[in-house]
């Protein structure tokens, strides 16, 4: 651990960090059934829950191997039976691809479920191939988003609303599923100006991903978080700053190489999915290189990988750049082995964990 107290002198948070697990429950392997990849994402759940992990987070796509989870919402309600504690959370619920009447219920009635455990991560969306087989025009994502936000709102804050918008319209309406949490947390995933100023207008949180970067990637996009705030005068406390990242303990520079190998892959298709470039095999989507990408090296040495001191050590540089609230990590990423992500959850949260609140001060 040499030099991971030199990193911080004093706390950067008032409260103590929060560490989360995310799933994006793609397929890398073809012939794998889908019962299994949710079966396994429900077995993790349950023992995040155990380590005492604050949130579980579920990912939708649609139409590919990238993501099969097309509604991480019934992952909510169905992980809310086989746990107790933890909170739950879906990053993220692609909002132009959904009807906000229907939706709005479902995220009311996934709360209940849960006693108020869900954790509503939002997104515009990215992928001109989902968009395109819902019928849905991506160049209008950003301004659909910012209509069902103000839907979202009214919804959960009055008996009765009624929506006069250039993409939904809505009568005077009543929900009658309501949340058991007011205010229900929201969160805004995305990497941009426009998503974050989103956030900051309507009194949301901030959820984003450093990717297959490392600190300084990490250090932009929390300068983008600052500006947008400011640009409309809301506090950055509001933001709730959570970051995603890529995380796996090895002692073997084999197995992290190896890992690392599936942060590309993974990193690929949703890079070739954003420039509508994708390419199918069959049912399966090939994982071309993307513009600029890094050697494997690098992506190596940018990632959460490593022993368990290296991995603290370069947690709290992170911590640093972006000053976080919550954490998550991507443990099961391409076909990285289901017992292997799960070691690395203990280790993160029982060996990880204290050497970073070690360093950053905490109680």
């Amino acid at each position: 651990m040499a030099g991971l107290t030199d990193l911080s002198r004093s706390r950067l948070e008032d409260e103590a960090m929060e560490f989360g697990i995310f799933n994006l429950m793609g397929a890398r392997e073809a012939d794998k059934p889908t019962a299994q990849v949710f079966g396994e994402v429900a077995e993790q759940t349950r023992l995040a829950d155990e380590l005492g992990y604050a949130i579980a987070w579920f990912a939708e796509h649609h139409f590919s191997n990238y993501c099969l989870c097309a509604s991480p919402l019934m992952m909510v309600a169905h992980c809310a039976s086989i746990t107790r504690r933890i909170r739950l959370g879906t990053a993220v619920v692609v909002l132009p691809l959904y009807n906000p009447a229907r939706l709005a219920a479902e995220i009311a009635t996934a709360d209940a479920l849960s006693n108020g455990r869900l954790m509503l991560g939002i997104g515009a969306g990215y992928q001109p191939y989902e968009f395109e087989r819902f019928g849905a025009d991506i160049a209008q994502n950003l301004e659909m988003t910012e209509e069902f936000c103000d839907i979202l709102d009214l919804a959960f804050s009055q008996d009765f609303f009624s929506y006069p918008g250039k993409h939904y319209r809505m009568p005077d309406t009543h929900i009658p599923a309501r949340p058991v949490q007011s205010p229900l947390p929201i969160y805004v995933a995305g990497h941009t100006q426009a998503m974050f100023r989103t956030a900051a207008r309507h009194g949301y949180r901030v959820l984003s991903s450093g990717r297959v970067g490392g600190a300084a990637l990490l250090a932009d996009q929390y300068a983008d978080i600052v500006a947008a705030f400011a640009a409309e005068d809301a506090p950055l406390s509001q933001a709730h700053i959570t970051v995603n990242r890529f995380a796996h303990i090895t002692d073997s520079r084999e197995e992290g190489m190896r890992f690392a190998e599936n942060a590309r892959y993974q990193t690929r298709l949703a890079s070739s999915l954003r420039r509508r470039q994708e390419i199918m095999q069959g049912t399966v989507l090939v994982d071309v290189p993307f513009p600029d990408e890094p050697p494997l090296e690098t992506i190596y040495d940018n990632l959460l990988i490593g022993d368990v001191d290296t991995v603290a050590e370069k947690l709290v540089a992170e911590i640093h750049a972006t000053r976080p609230v919550h954490v998550c990590f991507s443990f099961k990423v391409g076909n990285t082995p289901p017992k292997a992500a799960m070691r690395s959850m203990e280790l993160m949260i029982g060996e990880v964990k204290p050497k970073v609140e070690k360093a950053l001060g905490a109680p």
